[in-house]
Protein backbone atom coordinates (compact mmCIF):
# COMPACT_ATOMS: atom_id res chain seq x y z
CA UNK A 1 0.00 0.00 0.00
CA UNK A 2 3.19 2.17 1.13
CA UNK A 3 4.73 1.66 -2.14
CA UNK A 4 1.52 2.27 -4.50
CA UNK A 5 1.02 5.97 -2.76
CA UNK A 6 4.76 6.47 -3.56
CA UNK A 7 4.36 5.36 -7.05
CA UNK A 8 1.22 7.45 -7.12
CA UNK A 9 3.31 10.68 -5.74
CA UNK A 10 6.21 10.20 -7.99
CA UNK A 11 3.93 10.08 -11.42
CA UNK A 12 1.66 12.66 -10.22
CA UNK A 13 4.83 15.00 -9.48
CA UNK A 14 6.06 14.48 -12.41
CA UNK A 15 2.61 15.04 -14.52
CA UNK A 16 2.68 18.17 -13.19
CA UNK A 17 5.75 19.89 -14.01
CA UNK A 18 5.16 20.62 -17.79
CA UNK A 19 8.00 19.50 -19.42
CA UNK A 20 9.64 23.22 -20.63
CA UNK A 21 9.33 24.15 -16.54
CA UNK A 22 11.77 21.19 -16.07
CA UNK A 23 15.42 22.30 -17.18
CA UNK A 24 18.26 20.22 -17.51
CA UNK A 25 21.26 21.82 -15.91
CA UNK A 26 24.69 21.12 -14.83
CA UNK A 27 25.28 19.46 -11.16
CA UNK A 28 26.98 22.17 -8.89
CA UNK A 29 30.30 19.86 -8.72
CA UNK A 30 29.84 20.18 -12.74
CA UNK A 31 29.51 24.11 -11.87
CA UNK A 32 32.55 24.53 -10.04
CA UNK A 33 35.11 22.78 -12.83
CA UNK A 34 33.81 25.14 -15.63
CA UNK A 35 32.67 28.56 -16.84
CA UNK A 36 29.56 28.57 -18.39
CA UNK A 37 27.61 30.89 -20.71
CA UNK A 38 24.01 30.71 -22.13
CA UNK A 39 20.71 29.94 -20.07
CA UNK A 40 19.18 27.41 -22.57
CA UNK A 41 21.05 25.11 -23.10
CA UNK A 42 23.86 25.69 -20.65
CA UNK A 43 27.24 25.37 -22.64
CA UNK A 44 30.66 25.51 -21.24
CA UNK A 45 32.48 29.03 -22.21
CA UNK A 46 34.86 27.00 -24.83
CA UNK A 47 38.01 28.22 -26.25
CA UNK A 48 36.25 29.54 -29.64
CA UNK A 49 34.43 32.28 -27.45
CA UNK A 50 38.01 32.94 -25.96
CA UNK A 51 39.47 33.47 -29.34
CA UNK A 52 36.29 35.27 -30.46
CA UNK A 53 36.79 37.58 -27.81
CA UNK A 54 40.34 38.84 -27.66
CA UNK A 55 39.61 39.22 -31.62
CA UNK A 56 41.48 36.63 -33.06
CA UNK A 57 38.59 35.25 -35.19
CA UNK A 58 35.46 36.59 -37.02
CA UNK A 59 32.17 36.05 -35.76
CA UNK A 60 31.58 33.97 -38.82
CA UNK A 61 34.49 31.65 -38.12
CA UNK A 62 32.97 31.23 -34.56
CA UNK A 63 29.79 30.50 -36.26
CA UNK A 64 31.26 27.64 -38.90
CA UNK A 65 33.02 26.05 -35.66
CA UNK A 66 29.35 26.04 -34.00
CA UNK A 67 27.80 24.36 -37.13
CA UNK A 68 30.45 21.64 -37.31
CA UNK A 69 30.22 21.21 -33.61
CA UNK A 70 26.40 20.12 -34.53
CA UNK A 71 26.83 18.68 -37.06
CA UNK A 72 29.04 16.70 -35.45
CA UNK A 73 26.86 15.76 -32.38
CA UNK A 74 24.08 15.38 -34.50
CA UNK A 75 26.11 12.22 -36.44
CA UNK A 76 28.32 10.76 -33.48
CA UNK A 77 25.92 10.81 -30.78
CA UNK A 78 22.34 11.38 -32.55
CA UNK A 79 20.78 14.24 -31.08
CA UNK A 80 19.96 17.47 -31.91
CA UNK A 81 20.29 20.66 -30.11
CA UNK A 82 17.57 24.17 -30.86
CA UNK A 83 17.53 27.10 -29.54
CA UNK A 84 14.61 28.23 -26.86
CA UNK A 85 13.40 30.43 -30.03
CA UNK A 86 13.64 27.16 -32.12
CA UNK A 87 10.24 26.58 -33.65
CA UNK A 88 9.43 22.87 -35.26
CA UNK A 89 8.93 22.80 -39.05
CA UNK A 90 5.32 21.27 -39.42
CA UNK A 91 5.91 20.38 -42.88
CA UNK A 92 8.40 17.52 -42.49
CA UNK A 93 8.02 14.27 -40.28
CA UNK A 94 10.59 12.45 -40.42
CA UNK A 95 10.89 8.48 -40.07
CA UNK A 96 13.24 6.30 -38.89
CA UNK A 97 15.56 5.93 -42.59
CA UNK A 98 14.89 9.89 -43.49
CA UNK A 99 16.42 10.71 -39.78
CA UNK A 100 19.33 8.35 -40.71
CA UNK A 101 19.76 9.64 -43.88
CA UNK A 102 19.99 13.13 -42.65
CA UNK A 103 22.37 11.93 -40.06
CA UNK A 104 24.62 10.34 -42.67
CA UNK A 105 24.51 13.83 -44.34
CA UNK A 106 26.04 15.42 -41.17
CA UNK A 107 28.75 13.22 -41.34
CA UNK A 108 29.55 13.24 -44.97
CA UNK A 109 29.68 17.22 -44.10
CA UNK A 110 32.31 16.10 -40.83
CA UNK A 111 34.27 13.90 -43.05
CA UNK A 112 34.53 16.65 -46.33
CA UNK A 113 36.38 18.78 -43.55
CA UNK A 114 38.36 16.28 -42.52
CA UNK A 115 39.64 15.40 -46.05
CA UNK A 116 39.84 19.06 -46.84
CA UNK A 117 42.08 20.68 -43.83
CA UNK A 118 43.68 17.01 -42.74
CA UNK A 119 43.78 14.47 -39.81
CA UNK A 120 45.91 17.01 -37.77
CA UNK A 121 42.98 19.75 -38.06
CA UNK A 122 40.19 17.46 -37.86
CA UNK A 123 42.00 16.07 -34.22
CA UNK A 124 42.14 19.71 -32.73
CA UNK A 125 38.59 20.73 -33.63
CA UNK A 126 37.91 17.69 -31.90
CA UNK A 127 40.00 18.62 -28.79
CA UNK A 128 38.65 22.10 -28.63
CA UNK A 129 34.75 21.54 -29.35
CA UNK A 130 34.18 18.06 -28.38
CA UNK A 131 36.01 17.40 -25.81
CA UNK A 132 35.92 21.65 -24.32
CA UNK A 133 39.47 21.38 -23.93
CA UNK A 134 41.20 24.40 -22.95
CA UNK A 135 44.15 25.97 -24.81
CA UNK A 136 46.67 24.63 -21.99
CA UNK A 137 45.68 21.51 -21.89
CA UNK A 138 45.61 21.07 -25.73
CA UNK A 139 49.27 22.29 -25.66
CA UNK A 140 50.39 20.17 -22.98
CA UNK A 141 48.81 17.12 -24.97
CA UNK A 142 50.08 17.97 -28.47
CA UNK A 143 53.39 20.04 -27.35
CA UNK A 144 54.49 17.89 -24.10
CA UNK A 145 58.15 19.20 -24.74
CA UNK A 146 57.50 22.98 -24.54
CA UNK A 147 56.79 25.15 -21.53
CA UNK A 148 52.99 25.33 -20.82
CA UNK A 149 52.93 29.15 -21.58
CA UNK A 150 54.28 28.71 -24.79
CA UNK A 151 52.74 25.70 -25.72
CA UNK A 152 49.20 27.32 -24.83
CA UNK A 153 50.17 30.72 -27.30
CA UNK A 154 51.16 28.11 -29.97
CA UNK A 155 48.10 26.09 -30.07
CA UNK A 156 45.66 28.94 -29.52
CA UNK A 157 47.29 30.38 -32.89
CA UNK A 158 46.98 26.86 -34.30
CA UNK A 159 43.04 26.70 -33.36
CA UNK A 160 42.58 30.72 -34.58
CA UNK A 161 43.90 29.85 -38.29
CA UNK A 162 42.57 26.22 -38.37
CA UNK A 163 38.97 28.13 -37.45
CA UNK A 164 39.81 30.72 -40.33
CA UNK A 165 40.37 27.97 -42.55
CA UNK A 166 36.90 25.87 -41.85
CA UNK A 167 35.12 29.21 -42.52
CA UNK A 168 36.52 29.68 -45.92
CA UNK A 169 36.27 25.85 -46.53
CA UNK A 170 32.48 26.31 -45.80
CA UNK A 171 32.25 29.47 -47.90
CA UNK A 172 33.57 26.93 -50.98
CA UNK A 173 31.22 24.15 -50.08
CA UNK A 174 28.34 27.05 -50.46
CA UNK A 175 29.33 28.07 -53.78
CA UNK A 176 30.00 25.10 -55.48
CA UNK A 177 26.88 23.46 -53.87
CA UNK A 178 25.09 27.02 -55.68
CA UNK A 179 26.84 26.61 -58.42
CA UNK A 180 25.85 22.78 -58.96
CA UNK A 181 22.20 23.82 -58.59
CA UNK A 182 22.31 26.47 -61.40
CA UNK A 183 23.90 24.14 -63.43
CA UNK A 184 21.57 21.15 -62.94
CA UNK A 185 18.46 23.71 -63.26
CA UNK A 186 19.74 24.97 -66.36
CA UNK A 187 20.15 21.54 -67.87
CA UNK A 188 16.74 20.87 -67.15
CA UNK A 189 15.10 22.87 -69.89
CA UNK A 190 17.44 21.52 -72.16
CA UNK A 191 16.78 17.92 -71.75
CA UNK A 192 12.88 18.43 -71.61
CA UNK A 193 11.24 17.25 -74.77
CA UNK A 194 8.64 19.34 -76.65
CA UNK A 195 5.41 18.06 -75.92
CA UNK A 196 3.00 17.91 -79.62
Amino acid sequence: MTLRKNRATASSLRSATPPSVMEVAPTPERLTHSEFVGTHPMRVRRTVQALLNAGDITQSAADAAERWYQDYVFGYCDYKEFSQDHRPSTLTKHDAVSWQMVRGKAVARITSVREALGLCAHQRLRMMLVDELSFRAMGAALFPQLSASSAQRKIAAQCALLLEQLEAFEENARKAAKQARMARKAAAPATTLPSP
